[in-house]
């Protein structure tokens, strides 16, 4: 038997965007295409630079300088893993909202609002990434660097700075929503925290990956994919109600 509040909620999500089918799709496609951004990026970083090459990345004061450098490197392998890791954010969007809408209550909605502001801010984030590859390109991988190491802070910040402070929610988001899953009883205390640590993950422009960048996103996997199996595999309750005819 369902109780009274569950069934509740499952026929909210039923009816309500993102809907079952699409938020139980992307709770399951979301975090597992991220994680595999991240993944190839880290891939990109270690494989398409020699170790001369990763030392003096490693030196500079910015990832930028050497993510331009292993885009040039091998364009494909970063092409791929920039535009998963866009991919991942977009799919988290629903993905959000709809276990916002399973835990139900204020604190999971404005965690999910500003868990989906850092996601906006993420996508600007990828356009400076992909424009800053498209410069090499046009003006050569030193030339591109320099310009935009230059303006780098600028650019990172984005206009009005609106940008910067959106990527903000994707921490206190993640803190606000683990809280709710966890007092509503829909995460445990191990699937709470996993949600939390991978709201620590960075934010900016033209980023390296780490190992633990990947491991803490392995965890989002372990946190949403079987909520969104579950969601999937629940038939929400048909709604009964009086005839509609001839009524307004």
């Amino acid at each position: 038997m369902i109780r009274p509040a569950i069934r509740d909620r499952l026929a909210t999500m039923n009816t309500y965007f993102p809907g079952r089918w699409i938020g139980g799709v992307t709770l399951v496609l979301g975090p597992v295409v991220l994680c595999l951004g991240y993944l190839l990026r880290y891939l990109g970083s270690v494989t398409a630079l020699t170790p001369q090459q990763q030392a003096w990345a490693e030196a500079q004061p910015f990832a930028a300088a050497g993510q331009l450098l292993a885009y040039t490197s091998d364009p494909a392998l970063l092409t791929l893993s920039y535009a998963l890791f866009a991919l991942g954010a977009v799919l988290l969007f629903p993905a959000f909202i709809a276990l916002a809408q399973r835990v139900g209550g204020s604190l999971a909605f404005w965690g999910a609002t500003l868990l989906v502001a850092g996601l906006f801010a993420r996508l600007y984030f990828a356009g400076a990434d992909q424009t800053a590859f498209q410069l090499t390109e046009v003006l050569g991988q030193e030339q591109a660097t320099n310009a935009i190491m230059k303006e780098y802070v600028d650019i990172s910040y984005g206009p009005w700075r609106v940008p910067v402070w959106a990527s903000v929610g994707q921490y206190a988001g993640s803190l606000l929503l683990a809280v709710a899953a966890w007092r509503s009883g829909v995460f445990g205390t191990a699937r709470a925290l996993m949600l939390l640590l991978a709201g620590g993950t960075w934010m900016g422009v033209l980023k390296a990956a780490s190992i633990p960048d990947v491991l803490v996103t392995v965890l989002l996997c372990m946190a949403l994919v079987p909520l969104g199996t579950r969601v999937l595999r629940e038939r929400p309750p048909v709604p009964t109600g009086r005839s509609k005819v001839l009524s307004w």
